[in-house]
């Protein structure tokens, strides 16, 4: 399964993705909007661990960025469970040269449509950092209403921060809202 997008494709991670995933993930202004499982520094032993975990995973939710066959992010749909059943939560990730050009607002609607038409979820959330004004404006061309902000909610780097939740319903994302 690959999604196209323009200027990159978003595809299943492969075993001969580490070196370059390790290359773009290694940054420490990628990482510092993501939650602390995202490890930095990012090593190879890392990106090899995560390649390794996310092979035959099915359905396939996590998908790499990738650029001239280079993984340069990553973005996926973490599927809830329980009473959040019908939840899927959107992540998202990209190397710091291709910030700006509007791959990762594409990306989101791309998953987002990928999502609603192939996974079992009425509803798709993102939850962001107060700083991470850049993520926020993603969403909102890719077509999230702004919910809410929880009140330091996460703390990151030693860094006490609020929340902010962004979310588009199935029947939003049908009707092009």
């Amino acid at each position: 399964m690959e999604l196209q997008g323009e200027g990159f494709t978003l595809r299943q991670i492969r075993l001969t993705d580490a070196a370059s995933l390790q290359k773009h993930a290694d940054n420490p202004k990628v990482s510092a909007f993501l939650m602390d499982r995202f490890p930095s520094p990012y090593t190879l032993a890392d990106a090899e661990f995560w390649v390794n975990l996310m092979q035959h995973k099915q359905p396939l939710t996590h998908f790499a960025i990738a650029i001239n066959n280079e993984v340069c992010g990553g973005i996926a749909i973490e599927l809830m469970n329980d009473v959040n059943r019908i939840t899927g939560e959107i992540g998202y990730w990209l190397a710091e040269q291709y910030w700006g050009q509007g791959i990762i607002t594409q990306a989101v609607n791309l998953v987002t449509g990928y999502a609603f038409k192939n996974l079992s979820v009425l509803r798709i959330q993102a939850g962001v950092y107060h700083k991470n004004t850049a993520s926020m404006r993603v969403l909102e061309k890719a077509g999230y209403t702004k919910e809410g902000v929880l009140r330091n909610a996460v703390i990151k780097n030693g860094v006490v921060m609020d929340k902010h939740v962004y979310a588009i319903l199935k029947e939003e994302y049908q009707q092009g809202i």
